[in-house]
């Protein structure tokens, strides 16, 4: 009877737990905050990009740093599988002026609309870490743009092109309470397709810009805030 007793407690214990592990799991969790990529120039140096504007000084050098958000949404069908869908946005621009005297350089700005797989181990800590492999597509833009130098002027037509985009990554999140939780950091090699040759024949004139890339992989961390439902 007591060996029956205590297995009976035993077993509650053990469906409680179970229980209580379930109704852990967020079914839906909802990430927002703060975004910053390391955007590849596609093999464009600061030699070349004066040399093509026919600049007699170093007028220009590469930016590479754009900021931004990141967004995603995501569905746990299991305690260990998931879908996400990721829509992030960042604002820079591929040229900084390397001069006082130089202003006009055109501001660029990206999009991109993605989703996955997302594989999350959950256990009895407060750290959940996951992985995801996401598909989809990049718009970028560059606007037109008078740039001022000490050589002269040079115009730039405005540019808007949209091409399939991979992300692969992870990150961590730390659970709060129930519903809140911060994510530390999360880290994407952003996989975007787009061929530089034609964006900036585009904006520039023919000639100019040859030889680079037809795709980039772009670092991308982001930090924010998980709401879990």
């Amino acid at each position: 009877m007591i060996r029956f007793a205590a297995a009976t407690i035993a077993l509650v214990v053990l469906t409680g737990s179970f229980v209580f592990a379930q109704d852990a799991m967020p079914k839906v969790q909802v990430f927002g905050g703060f975004s910053l990529t390391n955007e590849s120039s596609g093999g464009l140096t600061q030699t070349k990009l004066n040399e093509d504007l026919h600049q007699t000084y170093v007028s220009f050098g590469i930016g590479t740093d754009f900021k931004g958000w990141d967004t995603e949404a995501q569905y746990n069908a299991t305690r260990w599988i998931g879908v996400v869908a990721d829509f992030g946005g960042r604002y820079g621009t591929p040229f900084t002026p390397a001069l006082s005297t130089v202003s006009g350089v055109p501001d660029a700005n990206r999009y991109s609309l993605l989703a996955g797989p997302v594989l999350t181990y959950r256990s009895k800590s407060k750290i959940t870490p996951f992985g995801h492999v996401l598909v989809g597509f990049d718009r970028a833009t560059l606007d037109a743009s008078t740039i001022t130098t000490p050589t002269g002027t040079v115009t730039s037509l405005a540019t808007t092109y949209t091409d399939v985009a991979v992300a692969f990554g992870g990150g961590f999140d730390y659970k709060l309470s129930r519903h809140f939780a911060l994510r530390p950091g999360q880290f994407d090699l952003l996989y975007t397709t787009h061929n530089l040759d034609k964006v900036y024949t585009d904006a520039f004139g023919p000639g100019l810009f040859e030889g680079l890339k037809t795709h980039q992989n772009n670092l991308r961390f982001s930090t924010g805030v998980v709401i879990r439902f």
